[in-house]
Order: C-alpha cells, then structure tokens, then sequence
C-alpha cells in the first residue's frame, strides 16, 4: 500500500509542477501528447475509485503478476479508446484544469487506498483480486506511465527507485525471465517493454532474449 501511494504520489507531483508547453510535448505512449497522458491518469482514478468499491465475494481469480496479460504488439494509438482518450483531452483546452481534474480525483484514489483493506476482495475487468494485489498492479501502471511522462521531457524527475525495482521484479516474473544485472531498472521496463529499442551493445547483453521483446502489458 505504501509503495503504491509513494508511486502515485510522486507521478501526480511531476504532473503539477509540468509548464503548460510540456502538455503538447510528446509522451511515450504511441501516438500521446503528455496532455493524452494525463487525461489518461484520470480515467486510471476513477478506475482505481470505482474498483475499491466494487467488493466481490468469490475467490481471487488473478493476482498481482497474473492481472497483466502479454502481446506481442505495440499500441499504435489507433485503438478506440485510445483515440477516445485524445478527444477527452482536448476537450479540456487549458492545461490547468487537466491539472485541476486529476489532482482532484487522483487524491480521492490516493485516499480510498490508504483506506483500504488490502485482504478485502474486489472485481474488475470481470477478473477477482485481493485489493493489496489490485494496488500493486497500480505501481507497475504508475511507474510505467511515469516513465512515458518523462520521455522527451528531461528537465522532469522520474519514478521512485523503489517503484522501478518493483516493477522491474514484476516484470520479469511475469515474463519468466530476468533481464541482464548490468541494465538499470528503468533500461529494463523501458526496453522490456517495447518503449524504446534496445541499443547494440543492450542487444549483445539480452542474447536470446532479445528475440522475446517487447513484452506488452495490458
């Protein structure tokens, strides 16, 4: 719960602090501007909100590794709802209400985790999760997205440490396989994730692997 809040807390942080030209600057997220981005964060709490009162009573069909699904083919950002997610942001027009909206509603997340029972069971995506499992799949979502908020933006301060370990570690046991101990943490989701190719020497490192990437989180 903690290096959940941590996670969220800190990603939010370097969305508040963003000059209002960084939100036409790109993301990296394929076919998002940083303004895409954070639109997206939004609809991410209200998903986190709605999920935490959303109780079930079955038994955990997904935990925090099995949660992810793995394809082998990047977003393009041609997906409905991805181009949906466009629409929305536009519809803001001002960086400060995008601003406004997810500080709002992403403290309201931020609390209800707090607040929350991490052994109670919840549903979404028609899947059951314990609520500890379900916010621990949000670090993963949140260090990934805070990484596509700094990708063209250098100036802006990155995920936490731990978050990156973490999701580091997550990944590779979703993956059933670890990265080389030389890649940092971030090289590791960044090029493990597809988010940008690994360079000639990062190839010569990865071996086989190489020919196993991107694994695609969704």
């Amino acid at each position: 719960m903690d290096l959940f809040s941590h996670s969220w807390a800190a990603l939010r942080t370097a969305v508040a602090e963003l000059p209002d030209e960084d939100f036409a600057r790109p993301s990296g997220c394929t076919g998002w501007l940083v303004q895409d981005l954070v639109c997206h964060l939004v609809v991410d709490s209200q998903d986190v909100l709605i999920t935490l009162v959303t109780p079930a009573d079955s038994e955990p069909t997904r935990d925090a590794l099995t949660y992810w699904d793995i394809t082998e083919t990047p977003p393009t950002g041609e997906d409905p709802l991805d181009a949906l997610t466009v629409r929305l942001a536009a519809a803001y027009e001002e960086p400060w209400l995008l601003k406004f909206h997810l500080d709002d509603v992403g403290s309201a997340a931020g609390r209800a985790a707090e607040l929350a029972d991490p052994g109670a069971r919840v549903s979404t995506r028609d899947e059951v999760l314990t609520t500890g499992d379900y916010l621990m799949t949000y670090v993963m979502e949140w260090t990934l997205h805070h990484l596509d908020l700094i990708a063209h933006l250098p100036h802006v301060s990155g995920p936490p440490a731990e978050g990156l370990a973490r999701s580091r570690e997550m990944l590779e046991k979703i993956a059933g396989t670890a990265f080389p101990a030389s890649f940092s943490d971030r090289d590791a989701l960044l090029v493990g994730t597809g988010r940008r190719a690994p360079t000639e020497a990062e190839q010569a490192e990865l071996g086989e692997l190489a020919a196993k990437l991107p694994f695609v989180l969704g």
